[in-house]
């Protein structure tokens, strides 16, 4: 049997490693790098750092090319089956060809396997097809955990409530009954097209925990221009951005 460890590495700063996750990479033998092409780079050599401070000249990579999505189809839900089946043979290939029997191969999530990935799913799929795998998960510091830290908040009011959702969600309308709306994968600037903005309150961060950090907190109406713009900056400079914000209903 091979074992696959799915570790959560953090939103971006590799002080955010938990020891269970050091002594999970000083555990695998192979690590699957994936590979989003130039314009997340940076991405690639994250995860190459960490690897070199955590586990030294002993770290045996094994890159790979993610399948591409289409986005904007009609069938969204179809679009996400179509995708993760693809995904799916190259991750069954990799452990296939790179993984010898006995050993231990590890996926470096971004963030927290638990949150928005589709990793330990996928994995899982590959398991009920027939796949003699062990799959072990390691939690990480995630985007909207680091958020909150950064600008220092809380991520809701005593005894409220909070909602994880995605700008596609967010687009169908504010949910109801809900002061505390945490958005991640939002590539469309979501939160400047909301209506009634005047009683809601942003707290938005790009890169969080990197030395490109952007940090931008205050009223909707009157700071989502400026995140639209520095977002949009940002994005043109780097070749890439990964943002997460919080909404709150004021009081």
């Amino acid at each position: 049997m091979r074992s696959i460890l799915v570790i959560g590495i953090g939103a971006g700063n590799p002080d955010y490693l938990t020891a269970e996750a050091v002594a999970a990479l000083q555990r695998a033998d192979v690590f699957f790098i994936p590979d989003k092409g130039e314009e997340k780079a940076a991405l690639k050599a994250l995860r190459e750092t960490i690897l070199g401070r955590v586990v030294g000249d002993r770290a045996r990579s094994v890159g790979y090319d993610v399948p591409p999505r289409r986005l904007g189809g009609a069938d969204y839900g179809a679009d996400i089956e179509a995708w993760r089946a693809a995904v799916e043979a190259v991750h069954r290939r990799l452990i296939g060809e790179a993984l010898a029997e006995g050993e231990t191969g590890a996926f470096l999530v971004w963030g927290d396997p638990a949150i928005y990935d589709g990793t330990l799913g996928i994995l899982a799929g590959l398991k009920a097809g027939g796949l003699d795998i062990a799959i072990e998960a390691f939690p990480g510091i995630s985007a909207p955990q680091a958020l909150a830290a950064r600008h220092g908040i809380t991520l809701n009011g005593p005894g409220e409530a909070i909602l994880f959702t995605t700008g596609r969600r967010l687009a169908a309308g504010w949910p109801e009954g809900i002061d505390n709306v945490v958005v991640m994968l939002d590539s469309g600037n979501t939160f400047a097209s909301i209506e009634g903005t005047d009683g809601l309150d942003i707290y938005w961060g790009a890169y969080l925990g990197m030395a490109e950090e952007i940090l931008i907190a205050g009223r909707l109406s009157e700071v989502r221009d400026e995140i639209v713009q520095r977002r949009a900056a940002a994005r043109e400079r780097h070749g890439w951005i990964m943002d997460t914000y919080l909404l709150r209903r004021r009081s």
